[in-house]
C-alpha cells in the first residue's frame, strides 16, 4: 500500500482473517502518532488532487477524492469505535484533541479553492460529462458538501466558520465524554428482600452482575444503563426507590461541577446558528434540512404535531386507566414519571393477562439473534457464519463471516451487545470500512463492508443465558436492520455505499427490519423458553401481538416531545438558557406532568455528542411513515417473506445506498409515497 501510515501498519495496513484489523496490535498510545501521520498523507493527497496541471475531469478530480485518504479512514474507524465502545482515560483526552483536529483538517480541505474549481468546473458541465446517474449523485454530494462547508465564503467567513467548527466538534466530544461520566458515576446499591420487593430474577442476576463488577460482592447495583433501570423502574415495588433512580436518570448531564452539560448546550447553538447564517441560511434547522426528504422545518412541525395531538390524547386515557390502578391498590398518590412504568406493567398482565417476567424467558439473546439471521436469509439469501478464531476489540465481541448463496463472502459483521462502564449508552451500527468498487493505490479493488453493531443489554451472571426484553429484542433488530444496509450495499463509489444516504431515510432499513421480530412463525421458532426449549404458548404469543400497540400514548410523547424541542433549539437559534426553552416548549404543548422526554436536552446525545441528529430527530418518525408502508407491501402478499417483494427490497432499499435519490428508491420500490396514516395505524393512535 502506498499512501499507508507505515510506522503503525496495525492501525492502516488492515492483515488479519478476510481483511479485518489485527485488533489485538491495536495500542491506544499509537493513535495520536498515526494520526498525524495518516493525516499528513492525506494532506498530500489532495494537494496532488487541487495542483494537477491536467484539465479536470471525473477520475482525476471526483474519483481521486473517493479514494483519498484510506490510512486516514482507518486510524479513523478503529479510534472512533474505541471512543464509543470501549473508551478509556487516555482515550478520552485524544478525543478531546482529535476531534477539533479533525475539523480543522476538513475545514482546510473544504475550503481549498483550487480543489473547489475543479470541482465546480465538473458540476457546471456536468450535462456534457456523459456520467451515470450514480456519477451524477456521487458529483452533486462534492459540489454541495463544499458548498455546504462554505467554498463559496468570503476568505474572513471561511476561516470564521473553520473556527467554528472547531470549536464545536470540542464540545461535541465534551458533552458525550460528560454523559458517559455520570452514568458510570452513580449506582444505587441494594441487599436487603425490602429493598428487592418485586424484582424478578433475570433482573436481580443482572444486578447482581453489574455490582460485582464494581467490586460489590453480595450486593445488587441499579445502574443508569437502559438495560437495569428501565427493568427496575418498571418492577421495584418500592416507590421511594424508584423516584431516587429515576431523578439520578433523568439528571445526567445535569448535576453542576465539570460534567453539566448546560452551558455546552448553550455554546452549542449559539455557534449552530452563527454557522446557518454564515452559510445563508435563516437557522440551523433550515440548513440541516435543506438536503434531506423534509426539505424544510414547517413539514417536519406539521408531521410531529399532528402525530403529537393523537399521542397526547391517548397518553391521558392511558394515564386514566394507571390511576385506576393505583386507587385499587389502596394508594392515592398522582401518577409521576417514575410510576408510569411500574403500573402500566401492572396494566398489561391486567388487561393481556401477561407481564414483562413471564415473557422474557421466552427471550434469550442467543435465540434472538438466530432469529435476525434467519430472517436476513430468508429476505435476502444471506448466511451468517461465527469466526471464533477472531480476536475483536473486547473479549465481549462476536465475528461473523457474512456470505451470500453460493457461499461468496459479501461482508464481515462483529456484535458487541452487553453493556460495560467503559460503553457509552445506547445501541447503534458503525462501519469500519464500507463497500465500494474503484480501484485502490494498494492494487486491490474494492473493498468489503466491515460492519459493527453496539448495544447495552444486560450482561448476565456467569454460566446463564442472556435474556431480553421485547424492546431489546426490537433493538437487536433495529441495529441489524443498519448493518444489512451497509453490508448488501452494492455500489461503486465510497461516498453513497450504505448508510451514505439522508438523515431522514437512514433509518427505514432499520426501522423496517423490526416489523419481522414480531412476524409469528419466528417467534413460533426462536421464542424458545431457556430452561425448558418450549416455544411460547400460542396463548401467550398471541396476547403479546395483541399487546404491541400497548402505552403507545406514553412511548409517542416521550418520543414526540423530545423531536419537538430539538426543532424548536435549531429553528430559534441562540437562547440564553436552553433549559427554560425545554420548558417553554413542553409547557405550549401540554407534556403532562406524568412523563418526561425520552432525551433531556442534558443528556441529549443525538443532538449534542456531535450533529449526527441535530434538528433531525425527527427523522425516526418520518422513516417511520415509510417503514410502516413499507411492510404494508409485504402484508398485502399474504406472506412476510414474499419472495419478489424481497428482491423489490434488496434492489431498491438495501443495496443502493445513496446511489439513487431516497424518493425515487422509495417509489421504485413502493410505487408510491406514503402518508402517516399507516405509521399512526402501526402506533395504535388510529383505529385500524
Amino acid at each position: 500500500m502506498t499512501s499507508t501510515a507505515a510506522h503503525y501498519p496495525a492501525l492502516t495496513e488492515w492483515n488479519g482473517k478476510n481483511g479485518l484489523p489485527r485488533f489485538d496490535a491495536v495500542k491506544d498510545e499509537d493513535f495520536a502518532g498515526a494520526f498525524d501521520e495518516a493525516l499528513a498523507i492525506h494532506d498530500t493527497e489532495i494537494d496532488e488532487i487541487a495542483g494537477n496541471p491536467d484539465a479536470p475531469n471525473f477520475a482525476n478530480t471526483i474519483i481521486a477524492l473517493e479514494t483519498a485518504g484510506e490510512a486516514l479512514s482507518r486510524v479513523s474507524a478503529l479510534f472512533w469505535n474505541k471512543a464509543g465502545a470501549h473508551t478509556n482515560p487516555a482515550i478520552q483526552a485524544l478525543e478531546r484533541d482529535i476531534a477539533p483536529k479533525m475539523s480543522r483538517h476538513y475545514s482546510r480541505i473544504s475550503m481549498n479553492e483550487a480543489l473547489f474549481a475543479r470541482i465546480d468546473a465538473l458540476w457546471e458541465k456536468r450535462e456534457t460529462l456523459g456520467l451515470t446517474g450514480e456519477e451524477t449523485r456521487v458529483l452533486e454530494r462534492h459540489w454541495k458538501g463544499f458548498v455546504r462547508s462554505g467554498a463559496k465564503l468570503a476568505k474572513d467567513h471561511q476561516e470564521r466558520l473553520a473556527a467554528i467548527n472547531e470549536e464545536l466538534a470540542g464540545l461535541g466530544a465534551k458533552f458525550g465524554q460528560n454523559v458517559l461520566a455520570d452514568e458510570k458515576s452513580w449506582k444505587l446499591l441494594l441487599s436487603t428482600e425490602e429493598e428487592l420487593a418485586g424484582l424478578p430474577g433475570f433482573l436481580r442476576d443482572a444486578m447482581e452482575s453489574a455490582a460485582r463488577e464494581q467490586g460489590e460482592d453480595d450486593k445488587f447495583a441499579v445502574t443508569l444503563s437502559r438495560s437495569i433501570i428501565e427493568p427496575f423502574l418498571t418492577f421495584s415495588e418500592r416507590r421511594d426507590l424508584r423516584e431516587q433512580a429515576f431523578h439520578a436518570w433523568v439528571a445526567r448531564g445535569e448535576n453542576g461541577g465539570d460534567t453539566d452539560n448546560r452551558e455546552t448546550v448553550k455554546r452549542t447553538l449559539e455557534l449552530r446558528d452563527e454557522k446557518a447564517k454564515l452559510l445563508g441560511y435563516a437557522n440551523f434547522a433550515a440548513y440541516k434540512l435543506d438536503n434531506t426528504m423534509a426539505k424544510t422545518p414547517d413539514a417536519v412541525n406539521a408531521l410531529l404535531i399532528r402525530v403529537w395531538e393523537k399521542a397526547v390524547e391517548r397518553a391521558a386515557e392511558e394515564e386514566a386507566e394507571l390511576a385506576t390502578v393505583i386507587s385499587d391498590e389502596g394508594k392515592n398518590h398522582d401518577v409521576m414519571p417514575w410510576d408510569w412504568r411500574h403500573y402500566a406493567e401492572k396494566l398489561r398482565a391486567k388487561k393481556f393477562n401477561f407481564s414483562e417476567a413471564e415473557l422474557k424467558p421466552y427471550l434469550q439473546l442467543e435465540k434472538i439473534i438466530e432469529a435476525c439471521f434467519d430472517v436476513a436469509q430468508r429476505l435476502f439469501g444471506i448466511r451468517a457464519i461465527e469466526s471464533k478464531d477472531v480476536t475483536a476489540y473486547h473479549p465481549d465481541v462476536r465475528t461473523f463471516e457474512i456470505r451470500d448463496e453460493q457461499g461468496a463472502l459479501v461482508a464481515m459483521f462483529l456484535a458487541d451487545f452487553f453493556a460495560r462502564p467503559s460503553k457509552r449508552s445506547g445501541a447503534w451500527m458503525s462501519a469500519f470500512q464500507s463497500q465500494h468498487k474503484l480501484p485502490l493505490k494498494n492494487g486491490m479493488t474494492g473493498e468489503l463492508p466491515i460492519i459493527y453493531n453496539v448495544c447495552n443489554f444486560a450482561k448476565p451472571s456467569q454460566g446463564k443465558p442472556a435474556l431480553l426484553s421485547l424492546d431489546d429484542a426490537r433493538t437487536l433488530f433495529h441495529e441489524f436492520g443498519h448493518a444489512l444496509h451497509g453490508m448488501l450495499s452494492n455500489v461503486t463509489y465510497p461516498s453513497v455505499s450504505g448508510t451514505g444516504v439522508s438523515r431522514d431515510f437512514v433509518e427505514l432499513p432499520s426501522q423496517l427490519y423490526e416489523h419481522w421480530l414480531t412476524v409469528p412463525e419466528i417467534l413460533e421458532k426462536y421464542a424458545l423458553h431457556y430452561e425448558t426449549g418450549t416455544p411460547m404458548p400460542k396463548a401467550l404469543l398471541d396476547k403479546v401481538l395483541a399487546a404491541q400497540t400497548f402505552n403507545a400514548g406514553f412511548n409517542t410523547v416521550e418520543f414526540t416531545s423530545s423531536a419537538l424541542v430539538d426543532m424548536a433549539f435549531h429553528t430559534r437559534g441562540a437562547v440564553a438558557d436552553p433549559m427554560a426553552v425545554q420548558a417553554e416548549v413542553l409547557a405550549s404543548l401540554g407534556m403532562p406532568k406524568s412523563m418526561v422526554m425520552r432525551h433531556a436536552t442534558p443528556h441529549f446525545q443525538h443532538v449534542f455528542s456531535g450533529d449526527g441528529y441535530s434538528a433531525g430527530y425527527y427523522s425516526y418518525m418520518w422513516s417511520e411513515v415509510l417503514d410502516a408502508d413499507a411492510f404494508e407491501a409485504f402484508e398485502e402478499t399474504g406472506d412476510s417473506f414474499d419472495a419478489d417483494m424481497a428482491r423489490k427490497l434488496k434492489d431498491n432499499i438495501y443495496s443502493v445506498g445513496g446511489s439513487i435519490d431516497a424518493e425515487e428508491t422509495y417509489k421504485a420500490f413502493r410505487g408510491k409515497m406514503p402518508s402517516p396514516d399507516a405509521m399512526l395505524k402501526k402506533r395504535g393512535l388510529v383505529s385500524g
